[in-house]
């Protein structure tokens, strides 16, 4: 895969907003493969600027959408501190197999993750290192034919493949996912996309509101 510079959406003294493509991991120890890290401290050396690049929060590399970084270390933490109080607003657009019943609602479990093999499961309430997870969804659009619907997401927590996971396990896996869809036909990329992003400014402290569309062929499914 060919890997473009990211766009830009934002770009101050302080962060970078911008679009990170489905296929492009966020951070990697691939030596040769870039990541969005890496591609956004090419980005600010060839500026003549420091190259400083904080990672603040991370997207599946399947998954595209839009993601903040930091440019200094003092707007990395104050970031950070957002998304640890889950002050920091993520929501999501999704194409499910299957329609959601209800059409909206909160999908509430337990995720324990397996490093070994980079996967999580819905386990029992108090399983060990185990962790909770919730999200909100509200179906905006259906096809009773192929029996497929447009998900919109709103993520409380952020765990390992959460959304994934959880829609997996609700009995609407995600279009396109190769790990928890057993529908899902080699070479489909999976239909979710980081969709709205809002936050803080580390700086001067304005609410900050950033919106991308889904480009992924799936979305044009229904």
């Amino acid at each position: 895969m060919r890997v473009k510079q990211p766009e830009i959406i934002f770009e101050d003294d302080a962060v970078i907003v911008c679009r990170k493509e489905a296929g492009v991991a966020v951070q990697t120890a691939r030596a040769g493969q870039a990541d969005m890290v890496s591609l956004l401290k090419n980005y600010r050396a060839k500026k003549k600027e420091e190259p400083y690049i904080g990672l603040i929060h991370r997207l599946d590399q399947p998954v595209e959408g839009v993601m903040v970084f930091a440019k200094t270390k003092q707007a990395a933490a104050k970031l950070s501190v957002q998304v640890s109080s889950r002050s920091m607003e993520k929501e999501y657009l999704a194409v499910t197999e299957g329609i959601p019943q209800p059409s909206e609602g909160e999908l509430c479990d337990w995720l324990l993750r397996n490093g070994r093999t980079n996967t999580s499961q819905v386990v029992e309430p108090g399983t060990p290192q185990a962790k909770d997870a919730k999200l909100r969804y509200q179906v905006e659009q259906t096809d009773e034919e192929q029996q497929k619907a447009l998900v919109h997401i709103w993520l409380h927590t952020g765990r390992h493949h959460q959304i994934r996971v959880q829609m997996a396990a609700n009995g609407t896996p995600l279009y396109g996912d190769q790990k928890y869809n057993p529908q899902a036909k080699k070479g489909e990329m999976i239909a979710l996309c980081a969709h709205r992003l809002q936050f803080i400014h580390p700086a001067t402290g304005k609410r900050m509101e950033f919106i991308v569309q889904p480009s992924g062929s799936a979305f044009e499914l229904l």
